[in-house]
């Protein structure tokens, strides 16, 4: 009996460690559906590109019966449009980036411990990898209307093209 009680103990505690992990996910899920709207701002890239600096629209829209949230780029006088999923799949928070580099690289997110920032690591990429894949990105939270977003692309040879986005809500 003893030894049938330590075995339900050790399945509850470990049900218990998969529920907060879950728990954790979705909390950062939810959070970041809470940016659901119109954001403008300015980009910054690093190296510099005078291509890409400039303005910036960037929309979040909840879709697929709140399972999906839609972040949409675009910038002035650009025809380029790409468009990152994020969603819940089982305990993780994906992201999916379908890149205008032709590609689909997907990352995992984590909420910091102050709950402020959403931090994705790159998992793996479909598609070439030719001109290069978004490697990394960091979502901050600094009031219901400004946010702030990292976005970083691994080119051929390693080389990293770092992109800040400083955003206003707009609507």
């Amino acid at each position: 009996m003893k030894s049938l009680r330590r075995m339900l103990s050790a399945v509850l505690m470990s049900l218990a460690t998969v529920a907060l992990a879950q728990s954790d996910a979705q909390q950062s899920f939810d959070k970041l559906k809470t940016l659901a709207g119109s954001w403008e701002g300015q980009v910054t890239t690093t190296p510099q590109d005078a291509a890409m600096d400039g303005k910036l629209q960037v929309s979040f829209r909840v879709t697929s019966r709140g399972n999906a949230l839609m972040h949409e780029m675009t910038g002035a006088g650009s025809a380029d449009d790409p468009i990152t999923m994020l969603y819940m799949d089982q305990d993780r928070l994906l992201l999916t980036h379908y890149c205008d580099a032709g590609n689909r690289p997907r990352m995992t997110g984590k909420m910091s411990a102050d709950g402020k920032t959403v931090e994705f690591q790159f998992l793996d990429v479909a598609g070439s990898t030719q001109y290069g894949h978004m490697h990394h990105a960091v979502i901050t939270f600094l009031d219901a209307n400004h946010h702030t977003e990292d976005w970083t692309f691994l080119l051929k040879g390693d080389k990293l093209v770092h992109a800040h986005f400083d955003l206003q809500r707009t609507k």
